[in-house]
């Protein structure tokens, strides 16, 4: 509705801009002819150049407004085109809020009935919340009396501390007891050092008196024979045992490099598909042994300590039966002794003093074979100790008696495995019994120079 009212109040305007332009030449014209008829040739000349300067100024301003008047019309255009854009938007929208006024009426229609499924299902929820907050209040409650549980503990491991801390400080004084002996255990050994620096001092001196006297008191052919005892040993290990050890080390060797060739695939199979098989069946019979051994342990307890209340009646008796008889046997047979002791005791000091060198080496090397074996076996009797309380089923077993044997045992298995191998090599083999062939042969013979045949 805009625009035609522009354009019409534009062509309004533009003729009356022209009627305007011509009644101004018209009466620019009239005037040039009154001039022309009172007036001289040169105001003529004059008006006429001056109306044709108007008139190129009217013609410019007419082309610059009609110029403006081309934007005008394009702007109103370019209007035109933006209203219709905006009256279809608007159209659009209106027809978007209709849909929307519609889909509202529905939605209001359906939200009654989902307004009652979310009643139901809060209802439902708030049932569930209120279980969930039951069981909350019952987990309250078994953890207050856990609580109360553990406070207890609690308490009981304090009084254990304050125990504890007793029997430390307990343990602290017997400690500082001990150093304090250990202190003076040293002070003691250092005196029996210089005792015994003094004694072997002593003992050189006396050993090199001795040496005169065993050389004389020795006999000759006794030391000979020791000599050629010696040098048939040395030669008999030269000869036979050091080549036959040698052969068996190196046998060894190679059957353990064969060994551990075998073995390697032998032994991935055992660890990827043995042990873990082993392990459940250990875990089984553990289980299951378990409540076996724990019994068997406590019957052999009640019968160690039935058989020893019914042994110990017996064995008294028998050692009251015994003591007179042993005391009358020790009456008869003690003056024979003391004649044989009297007898015997000049020899006896003989032999003491031509051995007394030997005897002392003997006995340092005696003692620090006890020092070293009684340090071994420290060690092994702690490593069986160990290995019986890793297992809940041998943890009964491990006593000071059965690791004391079980140790000895594992000393003293190489110490028999050595004598009898070198028992076995050594050893003189019995001469297997001889047959009589001629008698065989004679045999023969006869059956065969028998008529009959």
């Amino acid at each position: 509705m805009a625009p035609p009212k522009f354009l019409v109040l534009l062509a309004l305007f533009l003729a009356l801009i022209s009627a305007h332009i011509r009644a101004d030449v018209s009466i620019d014209g009239g005037g040039e002819q009154d001039g022309s008829v009172g007036g001289t040739g040169v105001d003529s000349d004059s008006d006429s150049s001056v109306l044709e300067i108007e008139l190129n100024q009217l013609r410019s301003k007419i082309q610059i407004l009609e110029s403006q008047i081309s934007e005008r019309s394009q702007e109103v255009k370019k209007k035109d085109v933006v209203i219709a854009e905006k009256e279809k938007n608007i159209q659009d929208s209106s027809n978007t809020i209709e849909s929307l006024q519609k889909d509202i009426v529905a939605l209001q229609k359906k939200g009654t009935s989902d307004a009652d499924e979310q009643v139901g299902k809060a209802h439902a929820r708030a049932d569930e919340l209120e279980k969930q907050v039951g069981k909350l209040k019952r987990e309250l409650e078994l953890q207050n009396k856990e609580k109360v549980a553990l406070e207890a503990r609690v308490n009981e491991a304090e009084k254990r501390i304050l125990d504890l801390n007793l029997k430390l400080a307990d343990l602290q004084k017997i400690n500082e007891e001990q150093k304090k002996a250990i202190r003076k255990s040293e002070r003691a050994l250092r005196v029996a050092e210089e005792e015994m620096v003094k004694a072997k001092l002593e003992a050189t001196s006396i050993r090199e008196e001795l040496s005169q006297v065993h050389g004389a008191w020795l006999p000759p052919w006794l030391a000979l024979h020791l000599v050629h005892c010696k040098s048939l040993v040395e030669a008999h290990w030269n000869e036979h045992g050091k080549p036959t050890w040698e052969m068996i080390s190196q046998k060894a060797l190679e059957k353990k490099v064969q060994a551990e060739k075998w073995a390697q695939p032998h032994v991935e199979t055992i660890k990827t598909k043995w042990v873990p098989a082993a392990k459940e069946q250990w875990s089984v019979v553990k289980t299951s042994a378990e409540p076996h051994v724990q019994l068997l342990t406590a019957k052999t307890v009640e019968v160690y300590k039935v058989t020893k209340d019914a042994v110990t009646p017996h064995f008294n008796r028998l050692q009251e039966f015994v003591d007179p008889y042993y005391q009358e046997a020790k009456k008869f047979i003690k003056p024979y002794i003391d004649d044989v002791a009297v007898a015997a005791k000049p020899h006896v000091d003989k032999v003491h003093v031509a051995l007394k060198p030997y005897t002392n080496k003997a006995i340092h090397a005696y003692g620090k074979f006890l020092e070293s074996a009684t340090t071994y076996h420290s060690q092994v009797q702690a490593t069986v100790r160990e290995t019986l309380k890793k297992h809940e089923i041998t943890r009964p077993l491990a006593t000071k008696e059965l690791e004391w044997f079980a140790a000895s045992a594992i000393l003293a298995l190489p110490v028999i495995l050595l004598a009898r191998v070198f028992s076995a090599i050594f050893g003189k083999k019995g001469n297997k019994p001889v047959r009589n062939v001629n008698s065989h042969h004679a045999r023969r013979k006869a059956k065969r120079g028998h008529p009959d045949k």
